[in-house]
């Protein structure tokens, strides 16, 4: 992508998020589908982690040897070709990057500026995210990652940005999945947190049992 077409992906994402916001959502939800795109999130994830090619390339959907051969040929060179460009994370978008994490990272950034959580789903949803971090550190402290994937990058990330995932279910499912399952999760933890009766409240004593009336 060019700086402007990176620019254009952000600002989309960033109207995407607005909107959901003026419209009552107070929990995003990010994911994508497509085909190659865990090419583009190793690439990223290499260069935001500094760990090297093979340490964060995985087989997606399931690529046979002759295609992860090529998978992390091409990581390799696209960390070869472009590192020693990058400047700021609108290089990393643009030279490592593709249109649906440029919309994702986004996202995270409208919504933190609208004090808005944010559900992010596996590897590629999460390599948005974790660059959304390096434009602004604030947007980390809205992110809840859903689920951790079986791609060795996102392990990576999620270290990188200090979250652990609310599941485990070793999905290798995009489309937002984990995402939706991660949805329940958080209600329920909200509820607790909200609803659930003090010792105080329930009337049980200092040393266990039910206060007198």
């Amino acid at each position: 992508m060019t700086r402007t077409q990176a620019e254009a992906a952000l600002s989309l994402g960033i109207e995407l998020a607005n909107q959901a916001v003026g419209e009552g959502c107070t929990l995003l939800g990010i994911g994508e589908m497509g085909i190659g795109n865990t090419t583009v999130a190793s690439a990223l994830a290499a260069a935001l982690t500094g760990l090297d090619a093979p340490a964060t390339v995985g087989r997606g959907t399931g690529a046979d040897e002759a295609c992860m051969a090529r998978k992390l040929a091409a990581v390799t060179r696209a960390l070869a070709l472009h590192q020693n460009q990058i400047r700021d994370p609108l290089d990393l978008l643009a030279r490592l990057g593709g249109f649906e994490i440029g919309a994702m990272c986004g996202a995270c950034l409208g919504a933190a500026a609208n004090r808005c959580a944010v559900l992010v789903d596996g590897f590629i949803a999460t390599a948005a995210a974790a660059l959304a971090t390096r434009f602004s550190e604030a947007v980390n402290g809205y992110l809840f990652p859903a689920h951790l994937s079986t791609e060795p990058g996102h392990f990576a990330l999620l270290e990188m940005i200090g979250h652990r995932p609310l599941l485990d279910l070793e999905m290798r499912l995009g489309e937002g999945t984990g995402a939706a399952l991660g949805i329940p999760v958080v209600r329920a933890a909200v509820a607790a947190f909200t609803r659930m009766a003090t010792f105080a409240s329930a009337g049980v004593s200092e040393n266990g049992g039910a206060a007198s009336s």
